[in-house]
């Protein structure tokens, strides 16, 4: 999500606001999803260009997100969903909209509230409880998931996950730390992370590629990122939009990976020498690849890395 808020105002900085939501060629009585709700600066958008027979389903696993959507937002048109996208298809089945949603938006990132609020435990940069979880009602903490992987794996998750080349040597620091039970906090493991590292890059914080690779383990974000575009193709109508914002190369490549094999026709039985059956594709990529503006990666620093794809449904 990544939006910035100003402490005690209602402004917000969803990335690539316009683009992500023209993207959606939004019908103003059609149904849309917005499946990362954060602090709603998107679902105010889509809010905007709908008529009054349009509705929007909004979707947030965070409780703090589900609490300023029920306060902010007093709309008719609007539905708040306390969940996992990973569920889309069974929030529109329970709604009769399978087949019938003209568009979904999705952004990947970490909102910045949650960046921001220390006891969510997902900033090296400020002490809180070593946490991570989009949801801090279900699954295990950071703290808890590092006290039961064991070594090789963290190793693997660091190398696989946060493309770490110090993987090895920075899971033994924080197998030790953990085993002297000096692992407590997001500055605890920020400073293990940082001794470990035999070099460090410019401009980047050691332990940046550590928390990313931990938090994508913890929340399962790309089978999560998996399942819900594997979802998108069964409640998008013919025609209907699929817009994403992904802020990292795992997450993209994932997205990118996804409509291109969506896209082309399939033989199930490439082998045979009589041709059996054929897949037809069922979404087309709308555009190309749409990065934030220069001005838009001065004013949101966070915004840099992101990325927005584009899909239709055939």
């Amino acid at each position: 999500m990544t939006e910035i808020t100003q402490t005690g105002q209602s402004s917000h900085y969803p990335v690539m606001l316009s683009e992500s939501v023209a993207g959606l060629a939004i019908d103003p009585d059609g149904i849309y999803i917005d499946c990362t709700f954060g602090r709603g600066g998107h679902s105010q958008a889509i809010l905007n260009q709908l008529g009054e027979q349009g509705r929007l389903l909004a979707i947030d696993q965070d409780p703090e997100a589900i609490r300023y959507a029920k306060e902010s937002f007093n709309d008719s048109r609007f539905e708040i969903q306390h969940g996992s996208f990973e569920a889309l298809e069974q929030y529109c089945e329970a709604r009769g909209w399978v087949g019938k949603v003209n568009g979904i938006l999705i952004d990947l990132g970490v909102s910045s509230p949650q960046l921001d609020e220390a006891e969510r435990g997902f900033s090296f940069m400020r002490s809180g409880p070593l946490d991570m979880r989009m949801n801090p009602e279900t699954g295990l903490s950071a703290q808890e998931w590092l006290m039961q992987v064991d070594e090789k794996t963290l190793a693997q998750v660091l190398r696989q996950y946060g493309e770490e080349r110090f993987s090895g040597r920075i899971a033994r620091h924080i197998k030790e730390a953990v085993q002297e039970q000096k692992l407590q906090t997001t500055l605890d493991l920020a400073k293990v992370v940082a001794k470990a590292s035999p070099k460090t890059e410019k401009h980047k914080h050691p332990a940046t590629r550590t928390f990313q690779a931990i938090r994508i383990a913890v929340n399962r974000e790309l089978d999560v990122l998996k399942s819900v575009l594997e979802a998108s193709v069964a409640v998008l109508k013919s025609g209907g939009r699929l817009s994403v914002i992904s802020f990292h190369s795992l997450e993209d490549r994932i997205v990118k990976q996804f409509i291109r094999d969506q896209s082309r026709i399939k033989d199930l039985f490439p082998d045979s020498p009589i041709q059996l059956e054929v897949v037809e594709p069922v979404i087309k990529k709308v555009g190309k690849p749409i990065f934030p503006s220069k001005e838009e990666c001065e004013e949101n620093q966070r915004s840099r890395s992101a990325v927005l794809r584009i899909a239709e449904r055939i």
